[in-house]
């Protein structure tokens, strides 16, 4: 069992930046591919950015030249920094982790409990 929790969300205006954090109960350098997702109110969860341990960080065009995603293999902790945030931002963000490749691609990873990310003046 692999748990994950999440920091680092909050209020911003548009325009700054946060630093989000997801803190794994294992060591990060075993986990195949660890991935940032949000949910905004009435929407589907929708993927932001992944990073693997054998390829390069991945983006949703929307958040391509903002976001960066990276991994403290040190730490167990991955992080999602956001920069220029912008409201339609706001939403819930969430880390998952899947330890294997082939639990990766089969859906069976592990999720946190989500933090608030709300970008408004």
């Amino acid at each position: 069992q692999v748990q994950l929790v999440e920091s680092g969300g909050g209020l911003v205006q548009p325009g700054g930046s946060l630093r989000l954090s997801c803190v794994a109960s294992v060591s990060i350098f075993s986990i195949y591919a660890m991935e940032w997702y949000r949910q905004a109110p009435g929407k589907q969860r929708e993927l932001v950015a992944v990073v693997t341990s054998r390829g390069s960080p991945d983006y949703v065009d929307s958040v391509k030249g903002r976001f960066t995603i990276s991994r403290d293999n040190a730490k167990n902790t991955l992080y999602l920094q956001m920069n220029n945030l912008r409201p339609e931002d706001t939403a819930v963000y969430y880390c998952y982790g899947g330890v294997t490749y082939s639990d990766y691609v089969a859906g069976r990873g592990y999720w946190g409990q989500g933090t608030q990310v709300t970008v408004s003046s």
